[in-house]
């Protein structure tokens, strides 16, 4: 959390001497910030802040491809004659422990189109998620925990 705080502030020292403050300026600033403390680790020691930074950058960027797939086969879907759903309700065993945990993975879920997160046990052991296209529930679970659950915990963790 402390390098967090001293890249936003690099970011803002970043807008200051350029005397452009934009957000986008900001973010080059954050960036080239980042950069550099991943570079001088040594001087602040070891950290997970650089791996952390770099996991979630790859959830991002999966996260933004399972939803442009989803849009898509929504869409297919809709534009098309035949009906192509399989719905379905999945019982999924989760890992997440913590209530952030649970509440992150549950929205991500319902934010991507085609998927509804529905429930949450009352021991937290599993979710109940709806599903339009469900062909083999095994298949659905391992995708889920596999690509959102296993990706958004490395951030997390």
């Amino acid at each position: 959390m402390r390098l967090f705080i001293f890249n936003t502030l690099l970011g803002l020292v970043w807008a200051a001497l350029t005397g452009i403050f934009t957000p986008a300026n900001f973010l080059a600033g954050f960036i080239l910030g980042f950069i550099m403390l991943s570079l001088a680790q040594s001087v602040f020691g070891k950290s997970s802040y650089a791996w952390r930074g770099y996991k979630l950058l790859t959830f991002l960027l999966f996260f933004t491809w399972e939803l442009l797939k989803a849009n898509i086969r929504v869409a297919k879907d809709i534009l098309t004659p035949k009906d192509y759903m399989t719905p379905g309700l999945i019982r999924l065993p989760l890992d997440a422990k913590s209530d952030i945990e649970i509440t992150l993975l549950a929205s991500i879920i319902s934010l991507t189109p085609g998927t509804l997160t529905i429930d949450v046990s009352a021991d937290k052991k599993a979710m109940y998620i709806h599903a339009m296209y469900i062909s083999d529930a095994d298949d659905f679970r391992r995708e889920i925990k596999e690509g959102f659950e296993r990706r958004l915990l490395e951030v997390l963790r």
